[in-house]
């Protein structure tokens, strides 16, 4: 039995035309620059404080200094690229489904637009793999180590089993600075939010939770045996009952701060993807 399947099982894209689609896919997603997280000497005012011994004469705001009657001095914003990783999901659940498009071809390509766009505001982008293949890319700012990792993700198994808290876990001490992470996946790993929580404590993180329509429950279906892509257990179920709940999942993760963003496959998400960054703050200069 063949295990291995490559996204070109499903579409006719060379690499070429991949890009091609990447590329519009960013340029749609493109948001502009993070705020920074830090504040010291930079271009865009931010508050002024009272002054201490060894601040420079020359950041002394006098307008506050002139009403307060003490001595104040501005502070700026500092720019500051904040790495920016994907989590990408390439575990069986992910490449199995009921439409011809999966949602790993679906998290693949938004992993892509999300990648050039975060090139675009000069933020380093890094990638790990949460399925059971040994693939993590550092942070870069190459647009050529980023083709690299998505045209080698194109090609998936069928067999691999998520590890999206076992990869969280293993990636917490080796980071050194605040970082923002996007995790693509359909969370059925059941510590999955749990890791997230943790990750959020220390960085910025969001959810694109990636459903197949029929993930989404088969009204009067009644009951029907199913059997779970990763692990191959058999077990019985009602048409009215979803594997995961979503709802559940969004509460439990924006009470600790992480955007959930529901993505269904085969409807349009690229207006969904917009929307959330701005939100956040993200869109670009120009936006409306």
């Amino acid at each position: 039995m063949n295990l291995q399947g490559h996204i070109e099982d499903f579409d006719t894209l060379d690499s070429r035309q991949f890009v091609i689609a990447l590329r519009k896919l960013a340029n749609s997603l493109s948001y502009g620059i993070d705020k920074s997280l830090f504040i010291g000497s930079g271009v865009e005012y931010v508050q002024s404080r009272p002054y201490q011994m060894g601040d420079s004469i020359r950041a002394i705001d006098w307008r506050v200094t002139a009403r307060t009657g003490r001595f104040h001095v501005k502070e700026y914003e500092t720019p500051k690229s904040v790495p920016f990783y994907l989590l990408v999901d390439t575990s069986a659940s992910m490449a199995v489904g009921s439409e011809a498009r999966s949602k790993y071809h679906t998290a693949l390509f938004i992993a892509g637009g999300l990648a050039l766009a975060a090139l675009d505001r000069v933020s380093p982008v890094g990638m790990i793999a949460v399925g059971e293949r040994a693939l993590r890319i550092q942070p870069s700012l190459s647009t050529a180590r980023v083709m690299q990792w998505l045209l080698l993700l194109r090609t998936y198994r069928f067999d691999e089993h998520t590890t999206i808290a076992a990869r969280i876990a293993q990636l917490l001490p080796s980071l050194p600075s605040r970082s923002m992470f996007v995790v693509l996946s359909d969370l059925h790993d059941p510590d999955a939010l749990g890791a997230l929580k943790r990750l959020s404590q220390q960085h910025d993180c969001i959810a694109l939770q990636l459903e197949d329509p029929a993930e989404q429950g088969r009204r009067g279906a009644g009951f029907f045996r199913a059997r779970e892509a990763e692990t191959g257990r058999e077990f019985v179920t009602h048409g009215r009952k979803r594997w995961i709940d979503p709802e559940r999942a969004s509460g439990e993760l924006k009470r600790c701060g992480i955007d959930h963003l529901r993505i269904r496959i085969g409807e349009p998400f690229a207006h969904s993807l917009r929307q959330l960054f701005r939100a956040r703050g993200w869109m670009g200069k120009g936006e409306r």
